[in-house]
C-alpha cells in the first residue's frame, strides 16, 4: 500500500530530489512550496516516476494556510503517513549586514515553517496514534558558522523544538515518531537564489554531496523513525563531534577558513543582488542540482554504513562466533 507523504520545500534541491525518490516508491505526495509553476514541474516528474502528486501552493510561514493544505491532503489523498519539513530560506552575510526583518523572514520559513507543519501533522497523527514526522536539519544545527547566522539559528531552533516534542511523545507513550536528518554541504539550487551580500558568489562548504544523497537519507529516516537522528556524510559527523568536544577550537578554525570557503572566485553582479527568494520565489524551474556538479559526490560511505549498521553488527557477531567456535575446535 502506498504511503501518503507531505513534503514542504518540494520544488528545489533536497526537496525536489526527495520528491523523485518518493515517487519511485509509488507514494502519494502532497508537494508544498510557494511557486505554482515550479510545483507543476515537480508534479509532472513525480507522475512520470510512478507517484501520485498533489501540488499545493503554500507559504509554510502561514500557519493557517499550512493547516488548510493538510485538510486538503487528507480529503484528496487520504490519512497522512509521513510529514517531511524541508522548506528553507536564508541570507548569506555577516551578522552586522543582516536586518532585523531578514532575521524574522528566515526564522518564519526555516524554523516556524517546521513548527507549523509539525503542528498540522500532529493534529491528524495523534488521534490515530501513528505517523512519522521528519525534520530536515543540518550539521549547522549543532555548529554555527560565519555568514550563516540566520540559517544556523533557525536550524538550532528546529533541533531544540524536535527534542522537546520527542520527549513529550515518549512521555505519552505515543506511537507517533519524530526524527531529524542532519545534512552536509550540498550541491543544491539554493546557491543560485539565496540572498547574499558577499562580494563573490556563494558556494557550499566542501566536501560537497549531491542532493540525491540527502534524499536517500530522508526517505530512509521516514521508514526508520526510531532512529532519533541521522547524520549524513563524514563532514557532518566531524562537525557535530567537534561542536560537542572542541567548540573553542572550532570557533577559531571557522573564523580563519569559513568565510573564504563559502565563496567562489566569481564576482556577484548587481542583477544577482536583485534576485533571491526571501520575499518571493524566484521564477523558473531549477530542478534539484546547483552549479557544483563537477565536485558533488553521489555516494556517502558513512551514510551507507549508518543505514546498514544493524546488519553489519549482526555479521560481525556471527563472524566472531564462528572464529571462536573454530578456535575451540582446534584446542579440542
Amino acid at each position: 500500500m502506498s504511503r501518503v507523504v507531505v513534503l514542504t520545500g518540494a520544488t528545489g534541491g533536497v526537496g525536489r530530489a526527495t520528491a523523485r525518490a518518493l515517487a519511485r516508491e509509488g507514494a502519494a505526495i502532497a508537494l508544498i512550496a510557494r511557486d505554482p509553476d515550479q510545483l507543476e514541474a515537480t508534479a509532472a516528474e513525480v507522475r512520470a516516476l510512478g507517484g501520485t502528486p498533489l501540488a499545493i501552493a503554500v507559504d509554510v510561514a502561514d500557519a493557517d494556510a499550512v493547516e488548510a493544505a493538510a485538510t486538503r491532503v487528507e480529503d484528496e489523498l487520504g490519512p497522512i503517513d509521513v510529514w517531511i519539513n524541508d522548506a528553507m530560506t536564508s541570507v548569506l552575510a555577516f551578522v552586522r549586514d543582516v536586518s532585523a526583518e531578514e532575521f524574522r523572514q528566515v526564522t518564519a520559513t526555516t524554523y516556524l515553517g517546521v513548527v507549523n507543519g509539525t503542528l498540522s501533522a500532529l493534529r491528524r497523527m495523534l488521534p490515530r496514534n501513528r505517523g512519522v514526522i521528519v525534520q530536515v536539519g543540518s550539521a549547522l544545527a549543532y555548529r554555527g558558522i560565519p555568514l550563516q547566522a540566520p540559517y544556523c539559528a533557525a536550524k538550532h531552533a528546529v533541533k531544540g523544538f524536535t527534542e522537546s516534542l520527542r520527549a513529550e511523545l515518549l512521555h505519552d507513550r505515543s506511537r507517533v515518531r519524530v526524527t531529524m536528518v542532519h545534512l552536509p554541504g550540498l550541491n543544491t539550487t539554493q546557491f543560485d537564489w539565496v540572498r547574499t551580500r558577499l562580494p563573490r558568489a556563494p558556494r557550499p562548504v566542501a566536501p560537497v554531496y549531491q542532493p540525491e544523497v540527502a534524499a536517500r537519507a530522508v526517505v530512509w529516516a521516514s521508514r526508520h523513525p526510531r532512529r532519533r537522528e541521522l547524520w549524513v556524510g563524514g563532514s557532518t559527523v566531524l562537525a557535530i563531534a567537534g561542536a560537542k568536544l572542541l567548540p573553542g577550537i572550532g570557533d577559531r578554525y571557522l573564523a580563519r577558513t569559513a568565510v573564504e570557503a563559502q565563496q567562489t572566485d566569481r564576482r556577484v553582479g548587481p542583477e544577482r543582488r536583485r534576485t533571491d527568494d526571501v520575499d518571493a520565489p524566484v521564477p523558473g524551474d531549477r530542478g534539484a542540482h546547483g552549479p557544483f556538479d563537477d565536485e558533488g559526490s553521489r555516494r556517502s560511505a558513512q551514510l551507507w554504513l549508518t543505514c546498514h549498521r544493524r546488519a553489519l553488527w549482526s555479521g560481525a557477531a556471527a563472524l566472531a562466533a564462528g572464529l571462536a567456535a573454530g578456535a575451540a575446535g582446534r584446542r579440542r
